[in-house]
């Protein structure tokens, strides 16, 4: 006897299905969240990512009804986290909260990444920005980026500039600022913040740049003269700092912002309720005051918008790093 087909009855079949994982979809996204959502971070405890993620965290929970749980997962500049939250189920318990570098700077210099960031994720939006200031030696006796420039070039390699780790946004930073003013600086890598502050305030380097939260303290007791932030227009949080733009440095714009990540196909409905969860804790006023007070300046975005600021972060950085013939060593990580 022959196979009896039957296609009517198969095709019923398949949109029932497909009818009934749209309604079970939408229910779960009417109902989410109904247990501890989990936001994981990709760096220590204390630093001032994992600072702004718990304060927003603990907003976002008593909006939602919901304890909004840090998890930290140091390691390779963010990569072990983002791994973590790629691989984890799409429904909107695992969230990735994270700096430019684990998804618009490590692609450019990992090849062997176990996750790609446009792929692996899908956007959530922007908590906020904040750019690496340029600051020297008060004895230096130079008051502009253009005065460092000039003295720069009059003798090459002569003038000594602390960044916070080969290959960080402070090092890219420094090295757009570089290719828009034609000068060379002598790169002084640290391992974190605090060691190239330590060095500036002692003398031991001429110049660093440095996120401007590690410098508030010295800029206002005046033992660090500020040059130029990389931001593309005056910080409201530091208004008399100048952008390097506005001192004919059109390039030099480099901004470590951070940003809500989840894994790639979790529901647009669910991805729609954490973007606006966000985005009200974000413009919150006493939230608002909390970012001043460590320099980020709140910027809530919509999932498209982060989308789009990724893919061009990505080029932008790729190109930075492939024309500088920058490498991350071993020793440097």
């Amino acid at each position: 006897m022959g196979r009896v087909y039957r296609p009517k009855a198969t095709l019923a079949a398949v949109a029932v299905a497909i009818v009934g994982a749209m309604l079970a979809q939408g229910a779960t996204a009417q109902t989410y969240p109904t247990h501890p959502i989990r936001l994981v971070v990709g760096f220590a405890p204390g630093g001032n990512t994992d600072l702004i993620a718990r304060i927003v965290a603990d907003k976002v929970s008593s909006a939602i009804g919901q304890r909004v749980i840090v998890e930290n997962r140091g390691g390779a500049n963010g990569a072990i986290a983002a791994d973590t939250v790629a691989k984890s189920a799409p429904d909107g318990y695992s969230l990735f909260f994270t700096t430019v570098g684990a998804v618009a700077i490590n692609p450019a210099f990992r090849k062997d990444l176990p996750y790609d960031p446009v792929r692996d994720f899908a956007p959530v939006g922007m908590i906020g920005r904040a750019a690496p200031v340029l600051a020297v030696d008060p004895s230096l006796g130079i008051n502009s980026a253009p005065e460092l420039v000039a003295r720069a070039k009059a003798k090459p390699d002569s003038v000594s500039i602390g960044i916070t780790g080969i290959g960080a946004i402070s090092h890219l930073a420094l090295e757009l600022f570089e290719s828009t003013s034609g000068a060379r600086f002598v790169h002084v890598p640290f391992r974190g913040s605090g060691p190239a502050l330590a060095d500036l305030l002692g003398g031991h380097v001429n110049g660093i740049m440095i996120d401007v939260s590690v410098m508030l303290e010295h800029i206002k007791a005046g033992k660090v003269k500020t040059l130029g932030t990389t931001s593309a227009v005056r910080s409201d949080l530091v208004p008399q700092i100048p952008t390097l733009v506005e001192q004919g440095y059109p390039d030099a714009v480099a901004e470590n912002w951070t940003a809500l990540f989840a894994p790639a196909r979790t529901p647009p409905e669910i991805i729609a309720k954490l973007n606006g969860a966000f985005t009200s804790a974000v413009n919150d006023p006493d939230m608002r005051r909390k970012f001043a007070e460590n320099a980020i300046s709140p910027s809530p975005t919509s999932p498209a918008e982060l989308g789009m600021l990724l893919k061009s972060e990505i080029a932008k950085w790729d190109k930075v790093i492939r024309e500088k013939g920058i490498v991350i060593k071993p020793e440097d990580q």
